[in-house]
């Protein structure tokens, strides 16, 4: 029966015309070619231009790359802060999508409005700002500055997942807990975070993954700090290192390609939310 009722839906489903199609790679390749391109720039024996074809391959700037201790500096305090901001961003996170579910009062909307400015915000304006606030409060900056920049914008990628599984989950399952006597934090930590699991998951490794490659508000609040993204900047300055920065994009790419992939297969098949429809 089930078979069946696949094969009526893909006969109710039209076709993609072939002008639809052509858009759609055309899409796909405008998007992804410019990265296949950095990815065989990194392994070219031309240090100054970027000829097509390449003159030749080589793995050897990956061993000058690796090499480097200034790279494995930046690649460090690189993850040191993006795995910091995103516990950060879990956790005010998940606090600002409990309560906004959970509450209502006046106001409510301005207040969604301000937790999604920072990721709305052009990155040069939320610099900016933060900038500006740091420096009335005569905050010096360092590597927590860092941290708190980046966790202005994580904290709204973590929100968004928590407060979409919220509204998809039953608010008979807050209602029976209390009626069983558990209390708030019972609720918490039994029925609802069980539930925010996979969606906390998927913010976490999307914070993680926005946080590490981000340049525009780590230039702003760094200070003397060089995260990976600044040090690639400053490599792309002298044109016999450009294989070496294309080595460190392959690099970034990599690390951030697997919290992403994870990020997706967590969520896909989370339409339904256990008990959602009791």
């Amino acid at each position: 029966m089930r078979s069946k009722l696949a094969l009526a839906q893909d006969r109710a489903t039209p076709q993609a015309g072939w002008g639809l199609k052509a858009g759609a790679w055309f899409a796909v390749l405008f998007l992804n070619l410019p990265i296949l391109f950095i990815v065989l720039y990194g392994f070219t024996t031309d240090e100054q231009s970027y000829t097509f074809p390449p003159p030749g391959l080589t793995t050897k700037w990956f061993g000058i790359t690796f090499a480097r201790s200034d790279f494995w500096h930046a690649l460090g305090l690189s993850v040191s802060i993006a795995f910091i901001a995103m516990c950060v961003a879990m956790v005010l996170g998940t606090l600002a999508a409990a309560a906004m579910y959970r509450f209502r009062f006046f106001g409510k909307e301005t207040v969604t409005l301000l937790i999604l400015l920072p990721i709305a915000l052009p990155g040069i304006v939320t610099g900016i700002s933060l900038r500006a606030a740091f420096d009335l409060a005569n905050i010096p900056f360092s590597y927590w500055t860092i941290v708190l920049g980046h966790a202005t914008f994580c904290i709204v990628v973590v929100y968004n997942n928590a407060i979409a599984r919220l509204r998809r989950s039953s608010p008979a399952l807050i209602e029976a807990s209390m009626d069983l006597g558990a209390n708030s934090l019972q609720t918490f930590r039994h029925v609802i975070l069980p539930n925010l699991a996979t969606a906390l998951m998927a913010g976490g490794m999307l914070a993680f993954a926005l946080s590490f490659d981000e340049i525009i508000v780590t230039i702003f609040t760094a200070g003397q700090q060089t995260t990976l993204p600044i040090w690639m900047l400053n490599e792309l300055i002298r044109p016999h290192q450009r294989p070496v920065t294309n080595v460190a994009a392959i690099i970034v790419m990599a690390i951030t390609f697997g919290p992403i992939l994870l990020a997706y297969y967590l969520t896909r098949d989370t339409q339904d939310v256990a008990g959602s429809g009791k």
